[in-house]
């Protein structure tokens, strides 16, 4: 049976009671909401991608074993501008809206100019944000709806950019154990630059949390009018992980959309040539860790997963090889297909990266019983370790592993360490007089006679 996927919704606005079937456990006690697009065509007039249209807000609440469910229309200017229109007068980012033939010059003339700088639509139909105590409805532009979240009634609109430089953000947070959200977006080109914004809002129990945001990094775009594009980046306890990879927005194309008749989804490029960046980020210091980590060019839309261990930063995502999956949701693909399973696009697939991360501590690994050992002191910092054979030793790890260690800690002494190479437990210290600094590699000359 195929999905018509262009037909409007029709919105619920009061609780109806839904019929269980089953026993809904009794500690599940609270409300789902769910957000997309619902209106896809306004008058004579039809949006192009499944994306573009109109939010349509559901809600589920569980309470006692039973089930009420909800859904409205979210009421923004763009749905308010769309309606009173009786045409799709707000442009999105897979359908540019023109104006009525019959307006006058002038009008027409606005309109051009509010596309060449783009004011973003408010018709946040990809996810809901929690900042504070307050819910918002969200797609990716600077725009964000307060809605509430049991009523599902729109609230005021609320401007990024009045508390933050960001023009374009993710709709996918993050929440620490505390409460506070964490967020991204992309600042175009202020100042001469562009950058990628880290940003946290405090968990405050009163209204305007979003007013007490802060900037917790900033990160270089490798192209000043080129950023890549992201729908979500990762976060562990203490890092946050940033794809950036080579599906890059064209600004100066966005600027010159309109005039051109295409949209600005066209505007979106994928560059197989070039490399993916990998950024983790030390999220109590602000800043990159020092080294850099490259792979394939890729296209990742959703993280899966993120966490510590032994070290290292683990993170999945689902990723594909180009770009295509976007295309598939053209409403005119979608009718071609039947909203079935089309064979001809990219197919997703399931990618784990393992970053090594800390340095403060040494390890070895034995390829046999696949056992590590590791050696490590607090607020110390070893180099790279150097083994040294035991002239006529009786095994490959007959001999020593020396190892310059910095000490963070202000007055405590930098040393040597030398361990054994089969335990890997310490033999010895030096302590030196001097300051010991972070360096790459080293090279052991043994004594001749």
């Amino acid at each position: 049976m195929s999905i018509d996927f262009s037909k409007n919704a029709t919105e619920c606005s009061e609780a109806c009671r839904a019929e269980v079937k089953g026993s809904i456990p009794d500690w599940l006690q609270g409300t789902l909401l769910r957000n997309g697009p619902g209106i896809f065509s306004v008058g004579e007039t039809s949006y192009e991608h499944w994306f573009d249209g109109m939010a349509l807000m559901t809600s589920f609440t569980f309470k006692d074993g039973e089930v009420t469910h909800r859904s409205k229309f979210l009421r923004s200017d763009t749905y308010k501008a769309n309606m009173a229109a009786n045409r799709i007068v707000v442009s999105e980012m897979g359908t540019m809206a023109y104006p009525d033939p019959s307006k006058n010059f002038i009008f027409k003339a606005i309109t051009f100019l509010n596309h060449t700088v783009p004011d973003f639509t408010d018709n946040g139909a990809s996810n809901f944000i929690k900042y504070g105590d307050e819910y918002f409805a969200t797609s990716e532009t600077n725009y964000i709806r307060r809605v509430d979240p049991f009523t599902l009634e729109t609230l005021e609109k609320v401007d990024y950019l009045k508390h933050l430089p960001v023009n374009l953000v993710s709709s996918h947070p993050h929440y620490d154990k505390e409460g506070n959200t964490y967020n991204m977006g992309t600042c175009i080109a202020e100042k001469g630059k562009t950058k990628y914004v880290v940003f946290k809002v405090p968990a405050l129990p009163d209204k305007g949390a979003l007013k007490k945001a802060e900037v917790v990094c900033t990160v270089p775009c490798r192209s000043l009018l080129t950023p890549s594009y992201y729908h979500s980046f990762g976060m562990t306890d203490n890092y946050f992980i940033f794809i950036e990879q080579p599906f890059k927005l064209d600004i100066l194309k966005m600027a010159t959309a309109y005039m051109r008749g295409v949209n600005w989804a066209s505007c979106l490029k994928f560059c197989p040539e070039e490399n993916t960046l990998i950024h983790v980020i030390d999220r109590k210091t602000g800043k990159e860790i020092e080294t850099k980590y490259y792979t394939g060019a890729m296209v990742v839309y959703h993280h899966v997963n993120a966490f510590e261990e032994d070290g290292h930063v683990i993170f999945d995502v689902i990723a594909y090889k180009d770009n295509s999956l976007y295309n598939m949701f053209y409403l005119s693909k979608l009718k071609q297909s039947n909203g079935l399973q089309d064979d001809s696009y990219v197919k997703p697939n399931y990618r784990r990266f393992v970053i090594p991360v800390r340095s403060d501590k040494i390890g070895k690994f034995d390829t046999e019983t696949k056992k590590m050992v590791y050696w490590s002191e607090e607020n110390c910092f070893p180099s790279e370790p150097v083994f040294v054979p035991r002239p006529n030793g009786e095994s490959e790890d007959d001999g020593v592993v020396i190892v310059s260690v910095t000490n963070s800690v202000p007055g405590q002494s930098c040393f040597i360490a030398v361990l054994d190479g089969k335990t890997f437990k310490e033999v010895a210290r030096a302590y030196v007089k001097g300051q010991l600094y972070k360096d790459v590699h080293g090279f052991f000359i043994p004594k001749t006679n």
